[in-house]
């Protein structure tokens, strides 16, 4: 603390000094120069760029627009710094002196980060940092004690093992992880959502393409954080042969879920919206996909949670990957002494009357709706009712359930009966009274 109340005493002492030197003017033209440079590069950027200029409106990637919009905020400041950061060099060998330079550079941060949090970043966390933490940065560098805290910060470290840990690099670390994973989780929510909305590619590719974007850019950020730590990453190769034994051994479902996800997205198998029927018997529509397992959301309102290896290693029906178009059946008794050819009229004309039943002339004779003789039963004949229809008889298309209330109607009024279990009871021998 003493050092740093001495080393403030000699920065007064040394601003008064240069104040009234012909440097410090020279400095001054420099300074003011180059925020004309900037304010006059900015305007001509917002005003040739369309998307400086007007707010966007609604429509596709708003949010990423709008951010683009916000960023115009930053021209200034950001034009600022960088003139300013190269005519350092310059103004130490034309004028000599630097130091109102880099205070005006310095400046130029911290209204840098006050635009960030107050036009493009909506992160609490991120705003946090670049307050309280960003703008000290800045004003240390401004009265040029940013080396002396970071030399101060270098030295308190303690070891482990053969491995030194300085305060400094702990702070780093900390300080850009958290950058680095809010800006690839910003990166990913982005990317993916544009990868979606790409509706030139089936929905299988763009699953494939937005899971590996979304690895390749967590892969980047950590290995962006690890040279920032200052691991060599040649390490790596020695944990990768240790993550390769424990992926054989303890990891090897994890692993194969993961794999068997790449394989079904790449040969399109299964796709979002299909309604899969698994071979147990559940079944449901595909509803997510992940690397590790896929969502079944059933009509009842329940998910089923399937690792992707099932899909790989065990049969399953997939209802509506081809063709969305079903064949259902309906099966009920009428009695022998059925008129049947009229009955049969009766029954295909109601299932045909339904709005969600495929019907027409021009359909080929084995997707009209039918109705025949299934079998011949104990106390009736047994009838078949077959339909085509589009999509899944169950949830909001109870087709089925419709059908037999209609058919029902239609047998009642038309006076045909459905037969009772009828058993004939024949006795045999005499028969005792009391």
């Amino acid at each position: 603390m003493d050092r740093l109340i001495e080393q403030l005493s000699e920065a007064r002492d040394s601003i008064l000094v240069h104040i009234v030197s012909p440097p410090f003017y020279s400095q001054v033209v420099f300074v003011i120069s180059a925020l004309v440079l900037a304010w006059l590069l900015s305007a001509s950027i917002r005003a040739r760029v369309s998307i400086f200029r007007h707010k966007p409106s609604a429509g596709a990637l708003l949010d990423l627009r709008m951010a683009f919009h916000n960023a115009g905020d930053l021209l200034l400041p950001i034009i600022t710094a960088l003139l300013l950061g190269v005519g350092t060099p310059i103004a130490a060998s034309v004028i000599g002196e630097t130091w109102l330079v880099r205070a005006a550079q310095g400046i130029a941060f911290i209204l840098l980060a006050f635009s960030l949090a107050n036009h493009v970043i909506s992160s609490t966390t991120i705003i946090f940092i670049l307050r309280w933490i960003g703008v000290p940065i800045a004003l240390l560098f401004i009265i040029g004690l940013l080396d002396d805290v970071t030399g101060y910060l270098d030295s308190v470290s303690f070891e482990v093992g053969n491995i030194k840990i300085t305060l400094l690099a702990v702070l780093r670390t900390f300080l850009f992880g958290i950058l680095l994973f809010w800006f690839g989780r910003v990166s990913n929510s982005t990317g993916q959502r544009v990868i979606r909305n790409r509706m030139g590619l089936d929905v299988s590719t763009r699953e494939v393409i937005a899971k590996l974007f979304e690895i390749g850019i967590f892969v980047l950020m950590l290995l962006l954080l690890l040279n920032i730590v200052g691991i060599d990453l040649t390490a790596l190769a020695v944990f990768g042969g240790a993550l390769g034994v424990g992926l054989g051994f303890g990891l090897q479902q994890i692993a194969s879920n993961f794999v068997s996800g790449i394989i079904i997205l790449l040969d399109r198998s299964i796709t979002i919206g299909d309604y899969i029927e698994l071979e147990d018997g559940r079944a449901g529509t595909l509803r997510e996909l992940k690397m590790r397992s896929a969502t079944l959301e059933t009509f009842d309102g329940k998910d089923i949670m399937v690792p992707n290896e099932q899909f790989i290693t065990t049969t399953f029906v997939n209802w509506t990957h081809n063709n969305r178009k079903q064949r259902y059946s309906l099966h009920f008794q009428v009695a022998y002494d059925t008129n049947l050819e009229a009955m049969f009229e009766i029954v295909r004309d109601v299932v045909n009357t339904h709005p969600k039943v495929i019907t027409g002339e021009h359909l080929p004779l084995g997707e009209r709706a039918d109705a025949e003789i299934e079998s011949f039963g104990d106390s009736g004949i047994n009838i078949l009712v077959e339909f085509w229809m589009e999509g899944i008889d169950d949830g909001d298309n109870r087709v089925g359930a419709d059908l037999l209330m209609m058919i029902w109607t239609a047998l009642r009024a038309n006076d045909i009966h459905i037969p009772f279990p009828q058993r004939e009871v024949r006795v045999l021998g005499p028969v005792k009274t009391c």
